[in-house]
């Protein structure tokens, strides 16, 4: 057995604080704790976490780096307004799937999905290889076991969608893959609350089958159509929250 290399060791332990640090101060800043008081100096930080100086240093330049921090002369570090942040990066999305819920924020993660899937799927009714056919084929056979419950609703979803990405034979398309899936977490945790029950398994077989038969303008007209769907309910939540919000302003003694 090889023996351990302490610098090695220390070296991958210092890694670990790092990004323990990143993730507990990327959550911290996306989920608004920092919200009304300034982003603490690199000391404060430190002894706050009982980390070093360079973990901290090495934290606040990946935040930096990932749009959420930025530093300025004679103002220090502060925190950056969301629209700076990478939204695409997969930590933010992680971090983003914690804040407290936002059916403005879903209905902007819908429009986009509303931009992106469809294309996919006529991609890949057009040039999907048999590998990409397969895994669609298996994300559908795991939500239809999902509706016996014998799988997970939420990731067999997931895995259609995502296998569909992927079997475009884009790239471009394929590096969507992290977005839709944190815009589908937030959206079918919404949609089955919504409606009481879990996705559409007939919407979701006609953009099996469109692709299946190689035919790229009825897979992106079955696939906006489900997405659609969803924006419709989004818009149905929106209106219902601002009647509401609307009644408790009227009626809520001044």
């Amino acid at each position: 057995m090889k023996p351990t290399d302490p610098l090695e060791s220390r070296s991958a332990l210092g890694r670990n604080l790092t990004y323990g640090l990143l993730d507990v101060l990327g959550r911290m800043i996306v989920t608004g704790c920092y919200d009304g008081r300034p982003f603490p100096i690199e000391a404060e930080l430190s002894k706050e976490h009982a980390v070093s100086r360079s973990v901290t240093r090495e934290a606040v330049k990946m935040l930096t780096a990932k749009g959420l921090l930025t530093a300025r002369p004679r103002q220090g570090t502060i925190i950056t307004p969301p629209s700076a942040w990478n939204w695409f990066d997969t930590d933010v999305l992680r971090w983003l799937l914690e804040r407290k819920f936002s059916l403005s924020l879903l209905r902007q993660f819908t429009e986009l999905r509303l931009s992106i899937e469809p294309g996919a799927a006529a991609l890949a009714a057009q040039s999907a290889n048999t590998r990409g056919i397969d895994l669609i084929k298996l994300g559908y056979a795991r939500m239809e076991a999902a509706e016996l419950g014998t799988d997970n609703p939420l990731s067999s979803d997931i895995a259609f969608h995502v296998a569909i990405l992927e079997a475009s034979g884009n790239p471009f398309y394929a590096q969507f893959r992290d977005v839709v899936a944190t815009a589908l977490q937030t959206s079918i945790q919404f949609t089955n609350r919504y409606r009481g029950h879990n996705a559409s398994l007939p919407e979701h077989r006609a953009v099996l089958d469109a692709i299946v038969a190689n035919d790229p303008v009825a897979a992106a007209a079955t696939m906006r159509a489900l997405i659609a769907d969803v924006m419709e309910l989004i818009r149905e939540a929106i209106a219902e929250q601002g009647a509401n919000e609307g009644y408790v302003a009227r009626f809520s003694p001044k």
